[in-house]
């Protein structure tokens, strides 16, 4: 599903056969209002590209979000680790019946954020199911 595709203004003018000085003074007067970037840049979605075009919106179910496996070490000497994590996920996933569309893998410590895979999992809307190991996988704290 293509619900959290993005488009900037030049690519959703394209889209819709709209101006894009249409598109600005739709957001100014509230006709069609643009998301902002950080940098304040106007960008749209998909859902506001079927308002557009009068197509009915698409309704995200359960089925349509993703299985995600996540697997986590604290060093580059346990990549072994990591790799015995992970086959051991896949199974786990298929003796159950499920459906694993992505296996994300970090190596760095369960204590701070700053891992790229990690987040990327905290800020999708289109993931369902999370499998892990052990909850200190994801974090050390927190969970």
């Amino acid at each position: 599903m293509d619900s959290m595709r993005t488009y900037t203004l030049g690519e959703f003018s394209r889209l819709t056969g709209k101006a894009t000085s249409t598109l600005q003074r739709w957001d100014r007067t509230g006709v069609l209002t643009a998301h902002r970037t950080v940098t304040n840049r106007r960008y749209y979605t998909y859902d506001q590209y079927l308002s557009v075009m009068g197509l009915p919106p698409q309704l995200e179910t359960e089925q349509d979000k993703r299985i995600v496996i996540y697997a986590r070490v604290s060093s580059r000497n346990q990549r072994d680790d990591l790799a015995n994590q992970e086959r051991f996920l896949r199974q786990w996933a298929n003796a159950r019946g499920l459906i694993v569309d992505e296996v994300l893998t970090d190596i760095g410590s369960g204590m701070n954020f700053k891992r790229k895979n990690f987040n990327r999992i905290m800020y999708a809307d289109d993931i369902s199911r999370v499998i892990i190991a052990h909850k200190d996988r994801l974090t050390r704290f927190g969970y």
